[in-house]
């Protein structure tokens, strides 16, 4: 995007995954952004449900027109082209890293280029997007809490129908593919597919949101280690495999994702097992973008919902918290 647009009010006349990423550029950039269409993708809503753009689920008007500073549209309805079906095509997952698009990794910049097809997370960093050549399929699977998704079987038909039509698909995720973000389970549906897959590692937001943060997740004199857990689901839970008595006493920083709508049952659960209640601990949402807010306390009142802290927001319990106040 050659023009500055800090400070100005941009208007974008579209819905699709390919506005997404133009929103995403345009808040980067510090651009006040409206979306204006009946429909948009999980993404865009997402986006506007944390506060970051504005959507307006109806048809542009001229008066729309007259308060905005620039005006863009989408890709909507453009004809994209298709590679042969006589081709080879592959599945390449790419870790995106926490949010700002300045640290994916060179070698996932280099697969955004050569991909036919992206298949996009909800915190993939989007602005990438806004580089892909015009011809480039941008399919939007995002899973939004509480709101939209797309089922993980829907993905992994759609990765290797893509393939076996001969296109080079990129599936872009947020952090690491294989830090919570089911990669493991892709790549297995490609190779029992007979599809070529490789992984393209990612910055993982465990790390990464703590640094954004002021927060090593280890520190000399102070740990030597930590763990990472997903807070998806509490203790107690069914399906929850986490020893939190055990956890209490590893004498690790802790580091909690997906953990906005538990993290109070988790740290009550980690001062049931034995864990200080006096504990720093803080929460960092929307880590490494110019939105990012950071809570801190200790684990007895750490509270990322009362904090009205939305997802993505990663916690982080421990001394290392306190390590460079």
């Amino acid at each position: 995007m050659e023009l500055t647009v800090t400070g100005r009010r941009a208007l974008i006349a579209a819905g699709d995954a390919s506005a997404a990423a133009l929103a995403a550029r345009l808040l980067d950039e510090g651009a006040t952004v409206t979306v204006i269409a009946p429909e948009v993708t999980a993404t865009i809503q997402d986006l506007a449900e944390r506060g970051l753009l504005t959507w307006a689920a109806r048809p542009i008007a001229t008066s729309d027109l007259a308060d905005a500073d620039l005006v863009l549209t989408g890709s909507a309805g453009l004809e994209r082209t298709r590679r042969s079906p006589s081709g080879t095509g592959s599945v390449v997952l790419v870790g995106g890293g926490p949010g700002d698009p300045a640290l994916l990794t060179v070698a996932g910049r280099e697969a955004l280029e050569a991909a036919d097809v992206v298949v996009t997370d909800r915190l993939a960093p989007l602005a990438t997007l806004a580089d892909l050549r015009p011809d480039v399929e941008i399919v939007d699977v995002a899973k939004v809490p509480g709101g939209r998704s797309t089922s993980q079987q829907e993905i992994n038909e759609l990765l290797i129908a893509r393939a076996r039509a001969g296109r080079a698909v990129v599936r872009l995720k947020g952090g690491d593919p294989f830090v919570f973000g089911r990669g493991g389970e892709e790549v297995e549906a490609c190779a029992a597919a007979g599809v070529s897959v490789r992984v393209i590692p990612g910055v993982t937001s465990a790390i990464a949101a703590a640094a954004a943060g002021g927060i090593p997740v280890t520190h000399r004199g102070v740990t030597q280690g930590f763990t990472v857990i997903s807070g998806h689901v509490p203790p107690g839970h069914p399906d929850s495999t986490i020893d939190y008595p055990a956890l209490a006493k590893a004498g690790t920083t802790i580091v909690v994702l997906m953990g906005v709508r538990t993290l109070g049952a988790v740290c009550a659960a980690l001062i049931e097992g034995g864990l200080d209640p006096a504990t720093p601990a803080a929460a960092v949402a929307d880590a490494t973008l110019p939105s990012q807010r950071v809570v801190r306390g200790t684990v007895s009142t750490i509270d990322a919902e009362a904090a009205d802290l939305r997802p993505p927001a990663v916690a982080v319990i421990g001394p290392v918290v306190e390590a460079l106040t």
